[in-house]
């Protein structure tokens, strides 16, 4: 019983996008209390959802291997619920890494638009700091080692240059790493597009 309980399964926000894996546990505890519904497809193609009362009817129904037994009934271990009040995605707060500075600026240097290799690439401050410019998101730039150069302890306007974009904090789409290659998870896949779910926000996607 326990480790029927403690499988996983998908949560699906109030728009359909999924932010969450909980254990099959408290996903019978949301779906109790009114919070949450199964969400399921009986081979259609068409998904529907469930509440507990309808989910433990369809149960009773179809029987299924997986299930949980109660004095009363029987009811089956969903794989997919929806979450009826919670339409936000889980916030997800980018580390201000010289790596993530590099994913952000697409290795592209961000005053001459050249595409370089890591080795080539120098983090500049757009303001220097002997200028009182801050290590920040807003403040730190890819840039090659010619305009590095270039550019030296100026600001940009000063050195005759400009940004191709203004330096801003990413913010990435949460991304919900689940084992797809488990037959009891084909019903996510529906649900968990891997690439969409690693797109950066607010950002022209090449």
């Amino acid at each position: 019983m326990s480790s029927i309980l403690s499988q996983p399964v998908l949560v699906l926000n109030r728009l359909w996008q999924a932010v969450n894996v909980c254990s099959a546990r408290r996903a019978l505890v949301l779906l109790f209390q009114g919070h949450a519904q199964v969400v399921f497809s009986d081979g259609d193609g068409a998904f529907h959802t469930y509440n507990f009362e309808e989910w433990r009817d369809l149960s009773e129904q179809a029987p299924h291997g997986e299930v949980v037994h109660t004095i009363s009934f029987r009811i089956r271990v969903p794989r997919v619920i929806l979450l009826l009040v919670y339409d936000r995605l889980p916030k997800k707060e980018v580390k201000f890494t010289r790596h993530n500075i590099f994913e952000r600026d697409k290795n592209t240097c961000q005053y001459c638009g050249k595409v370089c290799d890591r080795k080539d690439l120098n983090l500049d401050h757009v303001i220097p700091r002997d200028r009182g410019g801050p290590t920040t998101w807003e403040n730190i730039v890819c840039s090659c080692i010619d305009c590095n150069t270039r550019k030296a302890n100026r600001t940009p306007q000063e050195a005759g240059m400009r940004l191709i974009r203004k330096p801003k904090r990413p913010k990435w789409r949460p991304f919900v790493q689940v084992n797809l290659t488990l037959h009891e998870h084909e019903s996510w896949k529906h649900f968990i597009d891997l690439a969409y779910w690693n797109v950066e926000l607010g950002e022209d996607v090449s």
